[in-house]
């Protein structure tokens, strides 16, 4: 049972408070971040662990498996230690498997102090979500809320960009070494300055070890399908194919398990709460788009324009200076319109953004995809702050850790299988693209006969067979313009995502009505 701090506003909110939550914040930031932070210097990590192709994606692939089976798991692990202790042995841990991760001499230790630090840092993400609804009265949760939207959302944004400039100013090393300091401070921190609740030792008992063994073969075979399904033809592959049918059992399995046991590993009857089920289906969407966009806009600057590492975060950058631009005004709208309405307006704001992303051309950067990164960084803050409140707001105390882990799984799985889905679509479409294209590169056609004409021309007496190198260029083209085109499918699809949210808008209850229907 809860105790009193656990209420909302039951004690006075103090500076020990809001200083030992704010380093919570840093720690969920520090978490998130390290998602994305080694996605732009994998080549590098390559090179300095002797690593295969293959092996190398192993070391964001077994950080997202083992994060997405501790997120639901940090509910009840929070109510059987305290949220004290549950974050200082979270940040703790994290600290040092990011010290071990900078020193290992091999891609087969890499990949298990990932894992390891994935797992232990996932319990720091939904316990701020929680810990935030549990300390801070109504009146001061929007304040709150935006910042912990700036600091979710901002995370994978500059991830990649953070990345590259620290391994190319430094080592990449330094992606984990970067954690130590702001590590210890956290952990110091949390320890001696929150109380938010108090231990429940006797949840220990009978606790659910098979329901975890379920949850853990459900949820890490669902994140390895859809991290490798798109890279190995999906079911061809016979690993991605054994871990699938482990899924669906492992899911079955899990599912029995936590309606039928006295004491189940996670609550799933949060999700009868009307608005808690849309609010994660909208967190799910919002997974797709956060993670979706800051995936494909690098890989098309990468691929298409060939810029480096740094040009990119430049260009990146902008959709993060217009989060916090819109922090303060998303906070102000939160207090004085309907936050249904807010959030529709920022769903209708991000379908928007990504649907100008999809005009790409063979020319385009900074300015040509400023528009679309502006647009997406003003609405990412009108989405977040009122699903936030919309999901977790209405529901009672002894509810929101679970709750908040169910939330947060939502967000990480929709950014896993937006992941998957947007890779599926770019390897089908740029083969039907090339197809199409190639179709129509016809030598009888006048326009593509004095095109090669021009290219002969122009490496006659460059090169020893100026049409090879013609006909060598032509294709090039013909494979560029289908990669074009491939990428717009994609930011297309996406926007239709995010449009299609809005149908949902009218099941969604008026928070506040909620608040007082259930007092």
């Amino acid at each position: 049972m809860a105790g009193p701090a656990t209420a909302p506003g039951a004690r006075p909110l103090g500076g020990r408070d809001i200083v030992g939550f704010f380093a919570m914040v840093v720690g969920m930031f520090m978490a998130i971040l390290d998602i994305q932070i080694v996605s732009s210097s994998l080549s590098e990590i390559q090179a300095g662990l002797s690593a295969s192709a293959d092996e190398i994606s192993w070391v964001q692939t077994s950080y997202l498996i083992a994060e997405v089976v501790m997120i639901p798991l940090s509910g009840i692990l929070s109510r059987i230690l305290s949220t004290r202790v549950l974050f200082t042995i979270a940040a703790a841990g994290f600290t040092l498997t990011s010290v071990a991760c900078a020193f290992t001499g091999s891609i087969g230790t890499m990949i298990v102090w990932r894992a390891l630090q994935g797992f232990i840092g996932g319990a720091m993400i939904p316990t701020v979500f929680a810990t935030s609804f549990a300390i801070f009265p109504p009146e001061k949760r929007a304040g709150v809320s935006v910042m912990i939207g700036l600091v979710a959302t901002m995370a994978p944004t500059i991830g990649p960009t953070l990345g590259g400039y620290l391994t190319q100013s430094l080592s990449w090393h330094w992606l984990f070494l970067a954690n130590v300091l702001p590590g210890i401070a956290v952990t110091s921190l949390v320890w001696l300055l929150v109380d938010v609740d108090k231990p429940n030792p006797e949840l220990r008992k009978g606790f659910d070890f098979i329901g975890l063994a379920l949850m853990a073969a459900f949820l890490g075979s669902l994140e390895y399908v859809v991290e490798e399904g798109p890279r190995n033809d999906w079911f061809e592959d016979e690993a991605v194919f054994i871990l699938a049918v482990v899924a669906a059992l492992g899911a079955v399995g899990f599912f029995w398990r936590v309606l039928s046991y006295r004491n189940p590993i996670v609550e799933l009857r949060a999700f009868a709460d009307r608005n808690f089920a849309i609010g994660s289906l909208y967190s799910f969407i919002i997974g797709i788009g956060l993670y979706g966009a800051v995936y494909l806009q690098p890989l098309f600057l990468a691929r298409v324009r060939g810029f480096n590492s740094l040009q990119i975060g430049t260009i990146m950058a902008v959709t993060g200076a217009f989060q916090f631009l819109s922090a303060p005004i998303a906070g102000a709208l939160s207090k004085k319109i309907d936050l249904r309405v807010m959030l529709a307006m920022g769903l209708l704001l991000f379908g928007t953004g990504v649907w100008l992303n999809s005009f790409l051309t063979a020319e385009s950067g900074f300015w040509e995809l400023f528009l679309p990164q502006a647009v997406r960084g003003l609405s990412l803050m009108l989405c977040f702050i009122p699903v936030n409140s919309i999901a977790l707001g209405t529901l009672p105390p002894e509810k929101l850790k679970n709750a908040s882990g169910l939330y947060n799984l939502m967000r990480n799985l929709g950014g896993a299988i937006g992941l998957a889905a947007i890779n599926t679509v770019l390897i089908d479409r740029a083969a039907l693209h090339n197809n199409r294209l190639g179709d129509n590169l016809n030598l009888a056609r006048p326009e593509v006969q004095q095109m090669l004409d021009g290219l002969v021309a122009r490496f006659d007496g460059l090169v020893a067979d100026a049409n090879a190198a013609a006909m060598k260029t032509l294709a090039g083209m013909v494979q560029r313009e289908a990669m074009i085109l491939t990428f717009n499918d994609c930011f297309l699809l996406m926007a239709l995502v995010f449009v299609s949210g809005l149908l949902f808008m009218p099941l969604l209850r008026r928070p506040g009505a909620v608040v007082k229907a259930d007092h």
